[in-house]
């Protein structure tokens, strides 16, 4: 009897109370035009109240529960049990291209350093000609990952990660809820690893239609500058986070790409969303909870 051979890549999706969003991403990995023995798919639930399993129903898919709390320990635990030499992270609201993962394949085999990490584009898409405000500052705010590159890090809604160099570095940083992919690309780049990026390998993103979405997103964020690093960085962030967001609004404001009221609009919510981060930043130092959605 011939035994199976391992799959090149792994998919770990590391999933909270997200399950509607799912059925999207899987008819997408569903769709990739790479051959579905190539690939696995990990989806790893992170302490979901109701859970539907029956969503993992793809031949090459399995679920997944982690112990750990927060989305890093999830994909560390679907790292751990992972069979691919790549591990290609995104996440459940996420829409991948179907050439996702052929891009992916034909960018690993091209580059120069085989333990390079790739990152892919993160399309930011709206969800109807008309974008609510909140949809305008997401589709502006967007997952930069040319710019973040080429700051040194990526955002794990596209990020893929040779096996080996991701057991050397010991993987994500359980103890963040927010801020481990920079983390770890940081570690990486330190250890010799660089992170090159694949504009051809893309997922889309939608753009977050509530204020209630804009405002979880932020406090999450905020959680992980302020809970996470070195005392000095986080009384950085803290310093940082009672200044208004002037910088932002430049960027946003010079956007000529954009109509003038959409960017108008996107720097209103984004100083509305500075008050919303001061109070979080109170909120914390009385030792309540982050966020982790």
């Amino acid at each position: 009897m011939t035994q199976r051979r391992a799959p090149r890549f792994s998919v770990i999706v590391p999933i909270y109370e997200q399950w509607h969003l799912l059925c999207a991403l899987m008819e997408r990995l569903a769709e990739q035009t790479l051959a579905h023995d190539e690939f696995e798919i990990i989806v790893v639930d992170n302490g979901s109240v109701a859970v539907r399993p029956e969503l993992v129903s793809l031949p090459n898919a399995q679920l997944l529960h982690s112990l750990g709390f927060g989305s890093y320990a999830a994909r560390n635990e679907g790292a751990r049990r992972a069979c691919g030499e790549w591990l290609v992270f995104t996440d459940a609201d996420c829409l991948p291209e179907r050439d996702w993962l052929d891009c992916m394949a034909r960018a690993a085999q091209q580059g120069e350093n085989a333990s390079s990490l790739l990152a892919g584009a993160v399309e930011m898409r709206a969800s109807s000609p008309s974008p609510s405000s909140f949809e305008i500052y997401d589709l502006l705010k967007g997952i930069p990952q040319a710019r973040y590159v080429k700051r040194g890090y990526a955002a794990t809604a596209n990020l893929a990660v040779p096996r080996l160099v991701f057991e050397q570095l010991g993987g994500f940083d359980n103890t963040r809820l927010s801020g481990g992919d920079a983390d770890f690309c940081r570690r990486a780049g330190a250890a010799g690893f660089p992170i090159r990026y694949v504009p051809q390998a893309r997922v889309g993103h939608p753009a977050r239609t509530s204020w209630a979405d804009i405002v979880t997103k932020a406090r999450r964020i905020k959680g992980g500058q302020l809970r996470s690093g070195s005392r000095r960085r986080r009384l950085a962030w803290a310093i940082r986070t009672m200044l208004p967001p002037v910088c932002g609004a430049w960027l946003f404001l010079r956007r000529r790409d954009k109509p003038l009221n959409h960017r108008v609009l996107a720097t209103i919510v984004l100083f509305l969303l500075w008050f919303v981060e001061v109070w979080e930043l109170f909120r914390l130092l009385t030792g309540r909870k982050a966020e982790r959605r």
